[in-house]
């Protein structure tokens, strides 16, 4: 196994750790910085994934994600602030 693989692996098992972490947060702010955490792992699992396999088109997709899951999290961060005020 080569150390990108190990890496993977090692990032799998954090995930489940957080995942653990946003199921038992005692708050929602502690379940939303665990998915940031998740999303952000993601995200580095995608670029590993980039060098091994050597497709370049595999980090678009991450830089989409990384994207996709910022706004998300000020959106929800936003939503729980305001106590389901959309506006």
């Amino acid at each position: 196994m080569t150390f990108l693989e190990t890496t993977l692996f090692v990032i799998a098992i954090y995930i489940v750790l957080v995942l653990v972490r946003v199921i038992l947060g005692p708050t929602i702010w502690d379940r939303l910085l665990g998915l940031n955490a998740i999303s952000a792992k993601i995200i580095m699992s995608i670029i590993i994934l980039s060098l091994i396999t050597g497709q370049s088109y595999l980090l678009d997709v991450a830089l989409v994600y990384a994207l996709l899951g910022f706004i998300s999290t000020v959106l929800i961060a936003r939503f729980i602030e305001k106590k389901g005020d959309i506006s």
